[in-house]
């Protein structure tokens, strides 16, 4: 563990006061908390930035950072993670087909949302459960939103290499993807089908702005694996925000790492880290 008087040589000039200011803005522009434990990420992610720029230090970059507003993306893409893969977390997969099934039918369609849709596994797994729930043109309607504007890019394209695509069985793939001939260009990779993608819009989004570009009711709202950057007076904030865009049945599904104990005036936990609104369903 490196501590604050065990500096090792860096290719950058890079300290404490550095990474206090870079974890001050990140918290300030995403509500994102940074721990001690994140020294070395920030300096290892910010270093690409710098040698871009041509500076040579952090303090540099912060200045640059004031000086030009557009860097303020590049800033924010490099230090949030997205980590991330093809049905991950099975479980709420299986509890989102049993909802779509159970609830087809009367003419209803159903409004997803995808709160932190990464480079799109997520969101093209959701896609690939409202196919085989509801047939080939489901009447679902998937909005799938990040703040990282590079990521959403690679999602909106829907092109993989055959190693991110471990989590999908056999079966799926011929299913729902386009594979790469070989010898070809595009040995190697893997493309989602245009079935797939036309169920899913992309959107950028930071969840701490007053204003986003997306309006419910929502049938179900996927945030994994994202309250977890936050502090509890933020989690409880964005909770007070998404839980009313919920229709009466909703249901609001959270990462494996993540609870509410301090929300229960707010969601009442129906199945493994999978919410309802109190008073409701």
């Amino acid at each position: 563990m490196i501590t604050r008087t065990d500096q090792p040589e860096r290719e950058f000039e890079y300290g404490w006061d550095d990474f206090e200011a870079v974890r001050k803005l990140l918290y300030a522009s995403t509500g994102i908390s940074m721990a001690d434990s994140k020294f070395q990420l920030v300096y290892s992610r910010l270093a690409r930035r710098l040698r871009a720029l041509k500076l040579r230090s952090l303090s540099d970059y912060l200045r640059y950072l004031e000086a030009h507003r557009e860097e303020k993306e590049h800033f924010v893409n490099a230090l949030t993670t997205n980590l991330t893969s093809f049905f991950r977390e099975s479980h709420h997969f299986d509890v989102l087909g049993r909802f779509l099934r159970e609830n087809s039918g009367r003419g209803r369609r159903f409004r997803l949302w995808c709160a932190a849709a990464s480079t799109g596994e997520e969101p093209y797994s959701m896609a690939m459960v409202a196919l085989e729930s509801l047939g080939s043109n489901p009447p679902v309607s998937i909005i799938a939103t990040d703040i990282d504007s590079q990521v959403l890019q690679h999602a909106q394209n829907g092109i993989y290499t055959q190693e991110r695509c471990a989590g999908l069985s056999a079966a799926r793939l011929k299913q729902f993807c386009l594979r790469g001939r070989p010898g070809s260009a595009q040995a190697g990779m893997v493309k989602m089908r245009r079935e797939l993608q036309r169920l899913i819009e992309f959107r950028t989004l930071n969840l701490l702005s007053s204003q986003w570009p997306v309006e419910g009711p929502f049938d179900i709202i996927f945030c994994r694996n994202v309250m977890i950057y936050f502090d509890k007076p933020t989690q409880l904030k964005l909770l007070e925000r998404m839980i009313p865009m919920l229709t009466d049945d909703g249901l609001y599904i959270a990462g494996h790492s993540e609870s509410f104990t301090n929300a229960t005036r707010l969601v009442r936990l129906v199945d493994r880290t999978v919410y309802a609104a109190v008073g409701r369903g």
